[in-house]
């Protein structure tokens, strides 16, 4: 019976089998160790996609509680009524920041610490504060390294509010200074209750000041308004802003939301200026192409805070529907002009190629050829394009030129020409010969091509976009003639809301010479100077040109009328032999938008239906089982090949998790602390996990916890960030939230439990012991490379060298600065490695 006893007792005690609070499920004593530990990696790898994705839920539970809004009047003299009705947030945004919105990007390194420290019966543990610690170093080093390395060549992003980042990376070294000194000086191996009721209090002392700071409360009451108008003005000026941007900035505080115009929605202006900014770009996009373009671009409009960015790079870790709205491939070079004002190359979107408008307001150099079209005879031998630039003429611009076979081939009917060129400063026009080969042989009219784009490699493409005329028809003829001339049509129609006429004239029979035409209009319902602007002109043909547009503008009123018309006539040519065509006039007819205000309409429908559906609290119970049954949420046109794989991967998760309310029910606090308790066990497995498997290949929890679980629980906030680094105009989003959660990390993941267990072991007569030497190590340095790298940002933010911004600016200091950041968390990581094993002896 005793040897029976024994061997039980030996199956049951076996390598690492007590080291887990609920791990392991099943006696593993006869699986070998390096099968245990794969399975446990693999194990703690696809936990933390799963403490993502419910991380995902608890946080748009958050944002729902945090967006509540109530409403105020507000004395206005605009109004009938005295007043007027405006909804303001319940919760101030910096205490929204320090509290839940901290709570929901820390809540698995804090209920981690709380979690082992209860299961271990109220005794210290090494895995939690490691992860805190751990965390910390990674969210400061790695995560700022990265976003500084991210941000596109030559631009910058500077913090805004940086008295309250100055503030909370002030609060953040405190935290870890006065954990230095609670764990090596004022009780080495031992915290005290008054040590954990202080560390704890610190989280709402914290909140308290950062709120009179954000209010700037310590200012005298007169003074305040002024304060707040010129320091913003003056950072905004100072970041190259628009006034129409800053109206969306968050810390902006003359932007109110009316009642009645909610953030998110589209109205009637908006949408109508959309389209005119759409059209201008494409003028034959469709009504599904509008909606989609329309969708994106107020979606990148609307304000987003830290939270919306790990929500949403949550959401494409696991493949689920993304908060920002993808616009398909045939549409990305369109959406990617009406953002940056710029367009290289020639579009593709429909039948027609787009047709670009510059104007010196863009601050570009715009660069096309003179002609779209034009012919040359084969005895000349060749034939000359001109290049031109308009627009920004003070900075030097390098463009390629190449030709492109036809039915004309290269090195048998003309020399092939790509050669790079350059525009100096001030320089307007550049002309290439292009070499035609004059043989012997009848053929028929043949064509090539002439493109022109800018060299992406040069810095002055960003000075830079290439004009509606990209490419250049040549036609290699056989004929002296100088041509005939006429209009393309008799009659054209176009829509008010395009803004120009581009009636085309047409060159036929013949293309030799320059020749100059004289065009006059005249009214019939349409009258010039209030409906279009007329008058008379003159229009060139160059030699070999055979097609040129005569630009009429049409003035857009954007009000209801009736249909206008007026004619333009071709009344004289200029050249010998040169004669005008049967078609020397031509109606020009302006539609009715009566159509245009109806698809104003529908359009508005469909966004607003389309920005609704990416809310993150907008969700059901349907909406997030259907989100978690298909790829995308069933948009499978814009699903990439991550969002199959990471489907695949986390299905179970997702699955699993859309039983959790969602946070439209209750105000949100249903889903919070539903979603809580499910991280509070996730996190449970994932401490076992990692115990289990660090002990399996022999490392410290200390090791184990700086490093894995810290990185495991941080790379969501990588995403969020490197996202916010790349979408928004400051560094508000992307960095300044680091230091705020490493100070509650302390905090409220220390503070907590280790009042709780301060408190259980003195009612118990015993003292809290909490081993000094590991921790203490590793918090020293972290305290140490913290000074450096917020030194670091400190000295870029007023260092013209670097750009003047916290984030990006040149080539080699941002590569500089953001290769010193990560060796920050290389050497952190080096140095506790080689103090937990003995390597280097500390004195303390």
């Amino acid at each position: 019976m005793e040897n029976n006893n024994s061997c039980f007792a030996e199956l049951n005690n076996y390598t690492c089998s007590d080291v887990g609070l609920l791990l392991p499920l099943v006696n593993e004593y006869t699986w070998s160790v390096w099968t245990r530990a794969t399975i446990y990696f693999v194990g703690l790898l696809w936990c933390f996609l799963g403490v993502a994705i419910i991380a995902d839920i608890f946080m748009c539970s958050i944002e729902k509680i945090t967006s509540h809004t109530r409403t105020i009047k507000v004395a206005s003299e605009e109004t009938e009524t005295g007043y007027e009705e405006v909804e303001v947030k319940v919760w101030n945004d910096t205490v929204a920041n320090l509290t839940l919105m901290a709570l929901g990007s820390s809540a698995p390194e804090i209920l981690l610490a709380c979690i082992e420290t209860v299961g271990n019966d109220f005794q210290a543990g090494e895995l939690g504060p490691g992860t805190i610690v751990g965390s910390a170093a990674f969210n400061l080093f790695c995560i700022t390294s990265f976003c500084v390395v991210v941000i596109p060549t030559g631009e910058v992003r500077r913090i805004a509010a940086f008295r309250v980042f100055a503030l909370t990376a002030v609060f953040s070294l405190f935290a870890y200074v006065w954990l230095a000194v609670i764990l090596l000086l004022i009780s080495p191996d031992e915290v005290e209750i008054w040590e954990a009721v202080l560390t704890f209090v610190f989280f709402p002392l914290l909140v308290s000041v950062a709120y009179v700071v954000d209010k700037h409360c310590y200012r005298p009451k007169a003074s305040k308004d002024k304060v707040n108008v010129e320091d913003n003005e003056e950072e905004d000026k100072e970041l190259g802003y628009s006034n129409k941007l800053t109206n969306f900035l968050p810390w902006n505080k003359k932007s109110k939301k009316k009642k009645g115009h909610e953030v998110g929605k589209v109205d009637e202006d908006r949408m109508r200026a959309l389209i005119k900014e759409l059209r201008e770009i494409h003028p034959n996009l469709s009504e599904e192409d509008l909606v989609q373009l329309a969708t994106a671009r107020l979606a990148e409009e609307q304000p987003h805070d830290r939270l919306w960015y790990r929500i949403n790079a949550v959401k494409q870790m696991a493949g689920n529907p993304k908060l920002n709205p993808q616009v398909n491939n045939r549409l990305a070079k369109v959406f990617d002009c009406l953002k940056k004002k710029e367009l290289s190359g020639k579009l593709e979107v429909a039948e027609t190629a787009s047709m670009i408008e510059m104007s010196d307001t863009w601050k570009k150099s715009v660069v096309e050829f003179t002609a779209a079209q034009s012919a040359i005879l084969e005895r000349d031998q060749k034939v000359q394009v001109t290049v031109r630039r308009f627009g920004k003429l003070n900075c030097q611009i390098v463009c390629r030129i190449e030709t492109i076979d036809g039915t004309a081939e290269a090195q048998k009917d003309y020399i092939p020409l790509k050669e790079t060129f350059v525009f100096e400063e001030d320089e307007k026009e550049k002309t290439f010969d292009i070499a035609i080969i004059d043989d012997n042989d009848w053929e028929p009219d043949e064509v090539f091509f002439v493109k022109l784009s800018l060299d992406p490699d040069h810095e002055s493409s960003e000075a830079a976009v290439i004009g509606k005329r990209a490419i250049q028809e040549i036609t290699i003829l056989n004929d002296d003639d100088p041509g005939t001339f006429e209009f393309e049509k008799p009659s054209i129609l176009f829509k008010e809301s395009e803004g120009k006429a581009q009636i085309p004239v047409i060159r036929s029979n013949g293309a030799d010479g320059r020749v100059t035409l004289t065009w006059k209009t005249e009214d019939l319902t349409a009258i010039c100077g209030r409906d279009y602007v007329g008058g008379e002109g003159t229009i060139t043909f160059e030699h070999g040109e055979t097609t040129k547009m005569l630009d009429i503008p049409i003035v857009d009123d954007q009000e209801k009328e009736k249909d206008e018309s007026f004619k333009v006539e071709l009344c004289d040519v200029d050249c010998p032999g040169a004669k005008l065509g049967r078609i020397r006039k031509t109606i020009v007819s302006v539609v009715d938008d009566d159509e245009f205000n109806n698809m104003v309409n529908r359009m508005m429908i469909k966004v607003n239906v389309n920005m609704d559906a990416m809310r993150v609290d907008s969700s059901t119970w349907s909406d997030q089982f259907r989100n978690a049954m298909n790829v995308n949420g069933g948009d499978i046109e814009g699903a990439t090949n991550t969002d199959y794989v990471m489907h695949f991967l986390t299905f179970g998760w997702k699955l699993l998790f859309a039983f959790v309310p969602p946070p439209s029910l209750l105000g949100g606090w249903l889903s919070f602390f539903t979603s809580l308790a499910v991280i509070g066990v996730l996190t449970a497995i994932v401490g076992d996990l990692a115990g289990i498997f660090g002990c399996l290949v022999g490392l410290r929890d200390t090791i184990t916890s700086i490093t894995f679980v810290a990185m495991g629980t941080s790379l969501p906030d990588l995403f969020a960030s490197k996202q916010a680094a790349t979408m928004e105009k400051t560094a508000d989003n992307s960095i300044g939230n680091v230091t705020g959660s490493n100070s509650v990390n302390v905090f409220l993941g220390l503070g907590l439990p280790w009042l709780m267990a301060a408190i259980y072991r003195k009612a118990k007569g015993e003292s809290f012991v909490v081993r000094s030497g590991d921790l203490g190590f590793t918090v020293v340095v972290f305290i140490v490379f913290a000074i450096l790298c917020l030194a670091v940002l400190v000295i870029r933010r007023y260092s013209t060298a670097c750009g003047r911004g916290e984030l990006g600016g040149p080539t080699v200091t941002k590569v500089v600065t953001g290769l010193f950041l990560f060796l920050l968390w290389v050497g952190y990581v080096a140095l506790s490695v080689a103090q937990v094993y003995g390597f280097i002896q500390p004195k303390f």
